[in-house]
């Protein structure tokens, strides 16, 4: 089969590798439909995930068609159309019963890595290295899912597969950032990156309650997305100092909940740019914590900020003295897919969510590098693949 693979920083390659076959009786194989390209594959290729390998298939969110299934698979059926939660989960342990899929204890053969960096391992995700499980990726004409029961989920008829595909990665984890904000009716919610992952939380904050919700990126496109189509307030921090104008739009005070939705690879018009690029070139610090920083100054006394922009290592200069003087919330981690994924399918159905827009680009997987070199640069909101063109 043909499958997009890692071949370097910045090398990617279309290449002919083995059709993937059953290996546990609860794997299910996919035939893949769609696969979308998404902000955390870029801290792969652009070297931030330092255990990825050459030949290392990429992508996890994705939806499809399940053509085989193993013996102990009771959910699925060959022929279902489904999405796929890039979160592996056991649902067997505790942190699963828990609805904390991303925590699951079983679900990374490697968790011998991540635990001498974090202390603890995470659960595996597809296509996402050698520290989160080392499982090939859904840029391809066929993947392996792992505990398919658990991270399957039918989509509904009449549902496209263009507005499901994203009900994979962009939608759980842009709802669970709104969610993990614990947003109150009558809220201000200021929400920093305007990718997908930040149209899907500015959708979910005002599904949630908020009244008013600032987005905050500097690319024009996505900037209109935000406010013409998800209903966004807009700030282009290229053009205006963030926290003064965060604290003009809301008599002084400062937003109710922050919502980083940017994570390691964060970029600004200052200085704290070059210092954190400096820091990462010696080695001293491993990713961007700008909007980190943002957030925490500007978060009104006893607010909450909730991140789920991926940070993978040591971050510096974060002014924890603000956060603990303000007495500020944190809640943060990867996507709870399989907590969210049918509650998400539901509000597509009825029209509360809106994910289709997303997709600006459809390309067939020969064209992998040139998709992400797109996607890199900010030329396009959402590249999706599809093996079938």
């Amino acid at each position: 089969m043909k499958a997009v693979c890692y071949n370097g920083i910045g090398d990617l390659r279309t290449e002919r590798v083995p059709d993937p076959s059953i290996i546990n009786p609860k794997d299910a194989i996919i035939r893949v439909i769609l696969s979308s390209v998404c902000g955390s594959d870029l801290h792969l290729l652009n070297g931030y995930v330092p255990t990825m390998r050459e030949g290392d298939i990429i992508g996890h969110e994705f939806m499809g068609e399940v053509v085989e299934i193993g013996s102990e698979v009771k959910q699925l059926r060959k022929g279902d159309r489904v999405v796929v939660c890039s979160i592996l989960g056991c649902g067997e342990c505790q942190y699963c019963k828990d609805t904390n899929w991303s925590l699951c204890d079983n679900s990374n053969p490697h968790a011998w890595i991540p635990e001498k960096a974090y202390g603890d391992s995470p659960a595996g995700i597809l296509g996402y290295s050698h520290a989160f499980g080392g499982y090939a990726g859904s840029h391809a004409d066929y993947i392996r899912v792992p505990f398919a029961d658990r991270g399957c989920f039918v989509i509904p008829e009449g549902l496209s597969d263009e507005a499901a595909v994203f009900a994979s990665d962009a939608m759980p984890t842009g709802f669970m950032a709104a969610d993990l904000a614990d947003i109150q009716p009558g809220n201000i919610v200021a929400i920093w990156g305007c990718g997908g992952v930040g149209q899907m939380a500015i959708q979910s904050a005002f599904l949630l309650g908020a009244s008013r919700v600032i987005a905050i990126d500097r690319e024009p496109e996505r900037l209109r997305m935000a406010k013409e189509i998800s209903g966004a307030e807009i700030l282009d921090f290229s053009k205006v100092d963030i926290h003064e104008a965060l604290r003009e739009l809301t008599g002084g005070r400062g937003p109710d909940r922050c919502i980083d939705c940017v994570g390691m690879e964060a970029v600004s018009e200052g200085l704290d740019y070059y210092y954190d690029k400096a820091k990462q070139y010696v080695r001293l610090e491993s990713d961007r914590p700008i909007v980190l920083r943002e957030a925490i100054m500007a978060c009104r006394k006893g607010g909450t900020i909730s991140i789920v922009g991926v940070y993978g290592g040591l971050i510096d200069s974060v002014p924890m003295g603000a956060a603990m003087n303000k007495a500020l919330t944190f809640r943060m981690g990867q996507q709870h897919g399989q907590r969210y994924i049918p509650r998400l399918l539901e509000h597509l159905q009825k029209g509360e969510l809106n994910s289709s827009f997303l997709l600006t680009h459809k390309m067939s997987l020969d064209a992998g590098m040139k998709g992400y070199d797109l996607f890199n640069k900010k030329e396009t909101m959402r590249v999706v693949f599809a093996p079938g063109l």
